[in-house]
């Protein structure tokens, strides 16, 4: 299962960690997911959405 949005598509993004004597050895950075229970439709779906979707209101939460 992918780490990624599935509402806006946001994933892992990669670069550096640099050390204090300057090595750099590669990274990931993760996206902030959640797996939340979403009206779609209509209908209940679980869905794993970022933290940025779920403030903006991207998403409607199921009760």
């Amino acid at each position: 299962m992918a780490r990624r949005c599935e509402v806006c598509g946001k994933g892992p993004s990669v670069g550096n960690a640099v050390s204090h004597s300057h090595i750099l050895t590669k990274r990931r950075w993760l996206p902030n997911l959640h797996e939340v229970r979403v009206n779609v439709n209509g209908s209940v779906k679980r869905m794993r959405v970022c933290s940025r979707c779920l403030k903006s209101g991207k998403v409607v939460r199921a009760i």
